[in-house]
């Protein structure tokens, strides 16, 4: 497995992208298929313009890729930065099972 080291910048970038529920939808969707930013938009109460806002920051973490098509503009989910992501927050759990496993080991002990 290849470990990937994320900058803080990197990380703002994924995180604060993944905090908005379309954002996160946009990324769910085009994992599963390809879509223009119309098919996306689509799929929201908001203007075409508001879509593509979302789908930059999306660009802008590396969540999706844009690659025009025509006069359309395809985007596509980007699994590497989503497993990227995965191992820092597999990081974080090892921190935290660790220290729930020392503080097992305390209470154990004063029985």
């Amino acid at each position: 497995m290849v470990a990937y080291t994320l900058s803080d910048d990197e990380v703002d970038r994924i995180f604060k992208a993944l905090a908005d529920r379309t954002r996160r939808d946009i990324v769910r969707r085009t994992l599963i298929a390809e879509a223009s930013i119309s098919e996306l938009a689509k799929e929201y109460e908001m203007s075409f313009a508001a879509v593509q806002k979302h789908v930059a920051v999306l660009e802008a973490a590396d969540l999706v890729a844009r690659t025009p098509r025509g006069r359309e503009r395809i985007i596509l989910g980007n699994p590497d930065a989503i497993r990227r992501a995965q191992q820092l927050l597999g990081q974080y759990e090892t921190i935290w099972r660790g220290r729930i496993d020392r503080l097992d080991a305390l209470l154990s002990e004063d029985k």
